[in-house]
């Protein structure tokens, strides 16, 4: 192992770093080690990873220094943050800048940056085509990120500025999933009209990671947006309706209603739905399901993914 690159996977136990740290220990002839970085190396997760032959470190993002403790010696580092995690983009963008300087004072090779968009490019603070969410931003789990690519440049890192994708995983953990109507049919609910979505398994997020640091420096100052597939939400359904052996519906709805549903987090995706519907050419075209595939061979279609994941959908 000591011969092997060390790739830094902040939010190893997450499901973008776990799927890359999974990518590379499950390829026996890797190039790279893996580096788990985690704040609790003592979770099962963070276990499971050291038993697959990982080095677990312990940092936390809003500790600078553990951060450069954590980086010494990697020749790569997969950076990403979780907004869900405190929905503070302020912080978010902390973190993102500590994470930045860290891989700056390690001198680290190869960065990858889990970004999205800042859809204030699109939508400046004054315009109320959506409305403005604490205080500066619009869509704020995705405008801290795309604010923070900035960090990276401006410290000259060698990055790769991953654009990602809705997670199918979402349909399982957020309350986005199937949901039984009043006459007892079942719905997916979303502000997109019949526009197209890029979406992802969570895990093959990881493992396009893993494809840009196989690809190497060729990839250091690229934007790379990846997508397991692009599809309507009607598609989808119908996907869902096969897999659960019962039709599901698509409710297609204005993203002010969708902002007014009241779970945390209710107005930030209505507006990041709406960004997409009607920004759509320009998520398409960032976001390339051939390229995706390249990276990782083993990238999922959602009826693959719904195939081995349709018992986890809690329809309610």
């Amino acid at each position: 192992m000591s011969d092997k690159k060390i790739i830094a996977v902040f939010g190893a136990t997450g499901a973008q770093g776990g799927g890359l740290a999974r990518a590379i220990l499950h390829d026996a002839h890797s190039e790279f080690a893996v580096r788990a970085i985690t704040r609790n190396p003592d979770s099962d997760k963070a276990r499971e990873l050291a038993r697959l032959g990982a080095e677990v470190v312990q940092a936390d993002l809003d500790d600078p220094q553990s951060l450069r403790r954590a980086l010494q010696g990697a020749y790569g580092a997969f950076c990403v943050t979780f907004f869900w995690d405190h929905f503070s983009p302020d912080r978010e963008l902390a973190e993102a800048r500590h994470l930045a300087e860290a891989a700056k004072a390690a001198q680290v090779q190869h960065v990858i940056w889990s970004t999205l968009e800042d859809v204030r490019q699109w939508v400046p603070l004054n315009d109320n085509r959506m409305p403005t969410l604490q205080g500066h931003y619009k869509v704020p789990h995705t405008d801290a990120k795309g604010e923070a690519d900035q960090y990276f440049r401006d410290l000259g890192l060698p990055t790769t500025f991953l654009l990602t994708s809705f997670y199918w995983e979402n349909l399982i953990y957020f309350g986005m999933g199937p949901k039984s109507t009043a006459d007892g049919r079942l719905a997916v609910v979303f502000p997109m009209g019949d526009k197209r979505l890029s979406t992802i398994a969570a895990e093959d997020i990881g493992r396009c990671a893993y494809g840009i640091f196989k690809k190497g420096k060729a990839m250091t100052g690229k934007t790379v947006g990846i997508a397991g597939e692009q599809s309507t939400w009607h598609e989808m359904a119908a996907s869902l309706s096969r897999a659960l052996g019962r039709e599901v519906h698509y409710h297609a709805v204005e993203p002010a209603a969708y902002r007014q549903f009241g779970f945390p987090g209710a107005e930030d995706l209505g507006n990041m739905f709406q960004a997409n519907r009607d920004f759509e050419p320009h998520y398409l075209a960032a976001r390339d399901v051939a390229f995706s595939r390249e990276l990782n061979p083993e990238l999922q279609s959602f009826d693959a993914w719904l195939a081995q994941n349709a018992t986890r959908l809690p329809v309610g």
